[in-house]
């Protein structure tokens, strides 16, 4: 095999809980990952000469060692020692900056793109602790599906499917800094905490219903104060019977989970209509093959 084309999915946090600012800088989270139909694709290609050769369809972004794609194709060069060089494209869909693990995603298909290209055999669980050395989210971009993710983002116990429905997705047109977000969070004197354990339980027992009731987001209280838009947003959705409509991870993006794909559209609609973003998706959970 000399050349690969595959999907990077793009994912939302059903539930997403800070526990505290651990003494490394990091912060210790708790979340519900799942991911949706809405994704990038990646083409990778094999060449004789050596070194990553890196394109994309989004003027502007970086096809250099500042790119995660680019970071992880090096990484898997020196870990496995491997011959010749590669070309990598990159479709971007995902909106960038944008709470969705857009770049992770794009990191994680190379890793698991490259050991399918060159028959290399590396197991799930080795290709996440090597993902984690580019980023926190990568760990659950390269297995995908719904997930309670623990530690700073690398510690993943998988969960059944979630019930299936309709997933509004509306990026604001501005973006938000994840560092900005944590900075201004104060995570060790937050007073509520999101029950993560609740929708654990909830999506085992296949209960949408279960799930819609706890879902919540500790970084809605900084980036929701910050932009008035996300809440613009939700109540839009929410005007268009959503069962519930919330920021996935640190914003901007909304995202709001219906009964109906009609109900879903109007909302869309309406928020073009009014301005509050141009990137809208009416999508759906996306569930990897096991």
């Amino acid at each position: 095999m000399n050349r690969l084309e595959l999907n990077a999915y793009a994912k939302v946090n059903l539930g997403l809980d800070v526990l505290r600012r651990r003494e490394d800088g990091y912060h210790e989270l708790r979340m519900i990952m799942q991911t949706v139909d809405l994704f990038d694709t990646l083409t990778l290609e094999k060449k004789e000469e050596a070194g990553i050769e890196m394109t994309c369809n989004i003027e502007g972004l970086p096809c250099d060692e500042r790119n995660l794609v680019y970071k992880s194709a090096k990484l898997m060069f020196e870990e496995y020692k491997l011959p010749g060089g590669i070309r990598i494209h990159l479709e971007k869909r995902i909106p960038m900056a944008a709470g969705m693990a857009g770049g992770s995603t794009d990191a994680a298909a190379v890793f698991n793109g490259m050991n399918e290209l060159y028959e290399l055999g590396v197991t799930k669980e080795r290709l996440c602790e090597l993902g984690v050395k580019i980023g926190a989210d990568v760990p659950y971009c390269i297995v995908g599906g719904t997930a309670l993710s623990e530690g700073i983002g690398e510690v993943l116990t998988m969960l059944p499917n979630v019930p299936d429905c309709v997933v509004l997705i509306a990026k604001p047109d501005f973006d938000v800094s994840t560092k900005y977000v944590f900075e201004n969070l104060h995570a060790n004197s937050l007073t509520y905490h999101p029950d993560i354990d609740a929708m654990a339980e909830a999506i085992r027992a296949g209960d949408l219903q279960g799930v819609v009731k706890v879902m919540d987001n500790v970084l809605e209280t900084v980036t929701e104060t910050k932009y008035t838009e996300i809440t613009e947003i939700k109540n839009v959705m929410k005007e268009h019977n959503a069962m519930r409509a919330m920021m996935s991870g640190s914003g901007p993006t909304v995202f709001g989970l219906y009964k109906s794909e009609e109900d879903a559209k109007g909302a869309a609609e309406e928020i073009k209509k009014r301005n509050l973003a141009k990137q809208v998706f009416v999508s759906s959970f996306y569930h990897p093959i096991k």
